[in-house]
């Protein structure tokens, strides 16, 4: 496990939830702290988004803490979690569909300036909430789509206004679940490198659920790999990624043998 002194942003303890008599996360324990992105693999079914909805709050542990800035938040809700600092990308069409691109990540801003929910009234006080969501959706490379409806995006512009909707709520914890699925090669570079953008900043934690392990290569400094449930592997990639238990759990090779 990589060792670190600073403090960290998120941390779980013995993180477990049964469902019936499978155990689909197992006494999970790790650590994570700002300026890092630590990658979460593991084979189907290995316990990554059941983990992720467990620290998010989605879904309720039956064991164990999850622990934000020193605080625990175990018994938080969801909306609760994400005002303490958890920021999880999600659909935003499942929102406000129907809103424009800039309207959605005004709204977001707002919310997090505590401004409230009118677009009416922000627009005529708050100048500067609005030119917040302007720079986001540049920030993302939406700036020519921001008159457009997410349902009228592209699947791949849809998932950067998730990570611009994400920037907008400016969370201490940046969780992503497999952020460039579905997504032609093309559009793929966008969101990776925005996502290598807020790990650049130095003072966010990332965590990333990604398959492709090129991905991992190019933008983990931690990998954790989770295999039926349980914690199975913890440390730099080359390390983690040459490891047996990774090559025969998450990767299907055989392991090479002496």
């Amino acid at each position: 496990m990589i060792q670190t002194t600073k403090s960290p942003a998120l941390e779980t303890r013995g993180l477990t939830i049964r469902f019936g008599g499978h155990v689909a996360v197992n006494d999970v324990s790790c650590r994570f702290t700002p300026g890092t992105l630590t990658a979460i693999v593991g084979p189907n079914g290995a316990g990554k988004t059941t983990y992720f909805n467990l620290i998010s709050g989605q879904l309720r542990a039956t064991s164990g803490e999850v622990i934000v800035g020193g605080e625990d938040i175990t018994a938080l809700p969801a909306s609760a979690r994400a005002k303490k600092g958890l920021g999880r990308a999600f659909q935003l069409t499942n929102l406000f569909p129907d809103l424009t691109a800039l309207e959605n990540i005004r709204l977001a801003v707002q919310s997090r300036a505590d401004a409230g929910w009118s677009l009416l009234k922000v627009w005529n006080s708050r100048r500067d909430l609005i030119e917040k969501a302007e720079d986001i959706l540049e920030r993302v490379r939406l700036e020519d789509r921001r008159h457009i409806a997410p349902k009228a995006l592209s699947h791949g512009d849809q998932r950067k206004l998730e990570v611009a909707l994400l920037l907008a709520m400016e969370p201490k914890v940046f969780m992503f679940d497999e952020p460039t699925a579905g997504m032609s090669v093309d559009e793929v570079p966008t969101v990776l490198e925005l996502i290598n953008d807020i790990k650049q900043r130095g003072d966010a934690t990332v965590l990333l659920v990604e398959h492709k392990m090129d991905v991992v290569r190019s933008l983990a400094d931690r990998i954790v790999v989770l295999h039926n449930g349980a914690l199975v592997a913890d440390g730099e990639p080359a390390e983690v990624i040459a490891s047996p238990v990774v090559q025969e759990a998450y990767l299907g090779l055989e392991a090479a043998r002496d």
